[in-house]
């Protein structure tokens, strides 16, 4: 039986200062629940308690599992605080029952709509640095995976073969933000599936992420004009993702995201709404 669950992004809660409104935990969860979801990612950090007391009541209170956390840090500098920021997380990941703790090579700036180049040494940097987080939270029972995102350091196609090469940690496979990024996600599960660690499931309307890709729209204005829609509403193919890493045997969780900014006119109930519609439409898939 697949394994289905959400993560506070489509419901706005958003790691970037300034996103947007954040809804309570309770509603967030509560709206989860009740869509048949069984378990959540994390959020940002510190959305949900970093009590292990506290966030064992939260969860267990809507009947939900943990699945894992996004954890966007500088891999490539700041080494010292950036392993210390992924041992406090995988320690809550750990309390909540958590599988795997998904990174993103963040820049050090805030939001995803710059992003500096690397020097070779940098990029060194952060392949060992990914295996360092890795030996940290595999002390606390977690699977590491990386997640190719825009605004990171590990965004475009070929900063993905590169890891892809120079790494052999598994991926994230979030098939908006690499289409995104330029990367067929079709494409990279036929050649790479035995690297695929874990699935975010996202649509995305390719006109406007090719804007975003050529430079003409930030990431920000593209989430405000609506990239990401339900699945099936957009250009990736979702049914042939999912027939794809399932014949290559995942059997780990399709997490549902969509990356959503509420206020400014946004409606509070869109969250629930297209996640109802995703569910739908990955269940005919199912």
């Amino acid at each position: 039986m697949a394994k289905i669950a959400g993560a506070p992004i489509s419901w706005g809660v958003c790691e970037v200062p300034g996103w947007g409104a954040v809804l309570p935990p309770d509603t967030v969860l509560a709206e989860m629940r009740s869509l048949g979801l069984a378990a959540t990612e994390l959020g940002p950090p510190d959305y949900l308690p970093a009590d292990p007391a506290a966030l064992k009541a939260l969860l267990g209170s809507h009947d939900l599992a943990l699945v894992g956390g996004f954890l966007a840090v500088t891999l490539h500098a700041d080494v010292r605080s950036t392993l210390d920021e992924a041992a406090r997380v995988a320690a809550i990941l750990e309390a909540g029952g958590a599988e795997v703790l998904v990174l993103a090579a963040a820049t050090g700036l805030d939001g995803y709509d710059e992003r500096p180049r690397l020097t070779d040494d940098e990029w060194a940097t952060l392949v060992d640095t990914c295996a360092r987080i890795r030996e940290i939270a595999a002390g606390h029972g977690l699977r590491t995976v990386l997640h190719p995102h825009v605004g990171t350091h590990v965004e475009r196609e070929a900063e993905v073969e590169r890891f892809l090469a120079d790494s052999d940690l598994p991926l994230c496979l979030d098939t908006g933000h690499l289409l995104i990024g330029g990367t067929d996600p079709v494409d990279l599960a036929r050649r790479h599936p035995g690297r695929i660690g874990h699935v975010h499931l996202k649509d995305v309307r390719g006109e406007i992420a090719a804007k975003v890709r050529d430079g003409e729209l930030s990431y920000t204005d593209a989430v405000e004009q609506g990239i990401y829609v339900p699945l099936g509403d957009g250009d990736v193919d979702v049914e042939a993702l999912v027939e794809l890493v399932r014949q290559a045997g995942y059997t780990g969780w399709f997490v549902l995201e969509q990356d959503t900014r509420l206020g400014d006119g946004g409606s509070a109930d869109r969250p629930l709404k297209d996640t109802a519609r995703s569910l739908a439409h990955l269940g005919k898939i199912l």
